[in-house]
């Protein structure tokens, strides 16, 4: 028997993977999606976000793409940056097939041209395209963002034809200083930050809703110990509490009190 079993789950409710039903709508989530929304609704341009390491940015990202398709007038995609090597032409000529350019090539040469076609299709339709880049503190070469100084030029009679959301680790902020000019184009900036001690317990509540568990399974002395371990860190959060559960049932306990998640924190290494 898995603790799924155990407590009646339907899925594990503290996966890290992003999923975008186990968003939490907190207050600075909340707003965060809101801001970025508005400005690729009213197409200002670039938008960044950063924020420290397991604060919520990819599942924000999922999230915000996945209201973006879910509303016609968008065509949207999200990439994923998982390495630092690389190229101006292999970034552009991504940009072009997530939204759907055909046979853009492999040099520069013919992806602008096929990209900028394609984002006349586009705005001609009556669409506004749309570009999320996750993890994008990888890309760390003036090249890179001198493009996308280029991308955000291209323009139809009052409108940009492409909105950029460029999201990462702080880092991300000193490699747009390596292109002033981008940097004078930040349409909107925000940073997420960890959440409220007084959040952590509705954060854990929604994700238990989620599949299907209702009841206090957690002390509330053991969400004042989560908050001291992960700090207010979406992902701590997670591991803290998914080894906790685990433990609960190894033990056949139905509930989860300070001592355990003591213990899980010291085991985990989050003891100070």
């Amino acid at each position: 028997m898995s603790y799924e079993s155990f407590f009646g789950f339907s899925q594990q409710p503290f996966s890290n993977a992003p999923e975008s039903r186990f968003f939490f709508e907190s207050r600075q989530h909340s707003e965060a999606l809101v801001r970025l929304m508005h400005c690729i609704s009213t197409m200002k341009g670039l938008a960044v976000m950063v924020g420290d390491i397991g604060c919520g940015k990819t599942l924000l990202a999922r999230k915000l793409l996945e209201n973006l398709e879910a509303d016609k007038t968008y065509e949207a995609g999200l990439m994923v940056i998982v390495h630092s090597e690389v190229t101006a032409e292999w970034l552009l000529r991504k940009i072009a097939m997530q939204l759907g350019a055909k046979d853009p090539g492999e040099k520069k040469s013919t992806i602008l041209p096929a990209l900028y076609e394609r984002l006349m299709e586009i705005y001609e339709q009556g669409k506004k395209a749309a570009v999320i880049i996750d993890e994008a503190n990888m890309l760390v070469t003036r090249e890179i963002f001198e493009e996308f100084r280029g991308l955000l030029n291209l323009e139809a009679p009052g409108q940009k034809l492409l909105s950029i959301t460029l999201i990462g680790l702080s880092d991300l902020e000193q490699n747009i200083a390596l292109d002033p000019p981008l940097q004078q184009r930040i349409a909107l900036k925000f940073t997420l930050q960890s959440l409220q001690e007084a959040s952590v317990s509705e954060y854990i509540k929604h994700r238990l809703h989620i599949v299907g568990c209702d009841r206090e399974l957690f002390s509330p002395s053991a969400y004042k110990k989560i908050y001291q371990f992960s700090k207010g860190i979406p992902r701590l959060i997670n591991t803290i509490c998914d080894n906790s559960l685990l433990e609960s049932f190894l033990i056949k306990k139905d509930a989860v009190d300070e001592d355990m998640v003591d213990g899980v924190g010291g085991d985990l290494g989050l003891k100070k």
